[in-house]
């Protein structure tokens, strides 16, 4: 039975529409704020977020509002679910609305520039005292409406989070799990976005099924390295907000990200294939804060340069690929139990 507790989630897009929703079929009182007071009102009344999750009923539990003050402070659990560009200015606005025992969990998957900040790192600033996790995993808004079987993690530091949220998110269609590296669950979801513009790429050029196994198992190589100099657990890249994410959006379409690399491959430029898509592309961003944030910490890592050759320095993909295929050998298993 659901507890006394009542959710929010900040931002209405297709993540955090699904949230909200599930929350809200699972019994809680669920607000979902959007920005947009037109928007939220035409939501409100159709009782369906047409824009991104068309056909798809709200639960009588779920309101929709652009009110913040109204979402959040008698919430008890928040979700941000906003790009990682919008995400400190939500945080901040809500300093003053959320309650000292009051929960807050990111679900952005994206690093803000300044100081090479995570979303965790973000609310630690603006939220000094408040209880934070995260949740990251192979999540396609479209297939959990659709009720596809699904895992998540939800990580955090504080046991009551690891506790509770999978109580408030989990049914028999949607999975949570928990995780206490709060960072290694953070980097998975917002490096693999990377890896799926190459992936997409690789796959406008015809590379083979060869290709492809490597890519991804570089991708995971190279994510492990780079994140367990920032403190994550390697161990943690085995899991759903690691590898599961990774080959969910490095082989799909639905991933905003695999798009553009695929557009990149066929031609396009990436300011066109940003404008086409029509939607927040953290992989673009994050492109190019890993590579000066690896370089500044001496972190092999080829593909990302690689990737940043061609986004940014107009280089071809046949020669960074070739590039790459003569690069410096490397271990095959970088961490192991012996």
């Amino acid at each position: 039975m659901p507890s006394g507790d009542i959710i929010s989630v900040l931002g209405g897009g297709s993540f955090g529409t699904a949230i909200a929703n599930i929350t809200a079929t699972n019994g809680y009182p669920t607000y979902l704020w959007m920005r947009n007071k037109a928007h939220a009102d035409v939501c409100q009344r159709d009782r369906e977020n047409a824009d991104y999750l068309p056909g798809h009923k709200f639960s009588d539990n779920l309101t929709v509002t652009s009110d913040l003050d109204e979402a959040v402070r008698a919430s008890t659990i928040v979700f941000i679910s906003v790009p990682s560009g919008a995400f400190r200015e939500v945080a901040r606005r809500i300093a003053p609305l959320v309650s000292s025992g009051c929960m807050v969990i990111s679900t952005a998957k994206g690093i803000e520039a300044e100081g090479f900040t995570l979303m965790s790192q973000i609310l630690e600033q603006e939220l000094p005292g408040i209880p934070i996790g995260v949740v990251s995993g192979p999540n396609f808004a479209k297939e959990i409406v659709q009720k596809q079987l699904t895992g998540t993690v939800i990580a955090s530091e504080d046991k009551r989070i690891l506790d509770k949220v999978p109580a408030i998110l989990s049914s028999d269609t949607f999975r949570v799990y928990t995780n206490e590296d709060l960072r290694g669950v953070e980097l998975g979801g917002a490096l693999k976005n990377m890896y799926a513009i190459m992936a997409g790429m690789a796959a406008a050029i015809g590379v083979g099924h060869n290709s492809t196994a490597m890519l991804l198992t570089r991708s995971l190589a190279e994510m492990g390295r780079f994140a367990t100099r920032l403190g994550a657990n390697p161990m943690t890249f085995l899991g759903l907000s690691g590898v599961g994410d990774l080959i969910l959006t490095c082989t799909s379409s639905l991933s905003r990200n695999y798009r553009l690399g695929y557009a990149v491959g066929k031609g396009q430029s990436v300011e066109s294939a940003l404008a086409e898509i029509g939607q927040a592309v953290e992989g673009v961003n994050t492109v190019q804060l890993v590579k000066k944030k690896s370089e500044d910490m001496s972190v092999y890592m080829p593909l990302v340069c690689g990737l940043y050759a061609v986004l940014f320095e107009e280089k071809s993909i046949a020669d960074v690929m070739r590039q790459l295929m003569m690069g410096e050998q490397n271990k095959d298993v970088e961490y192991s139990s012996r």
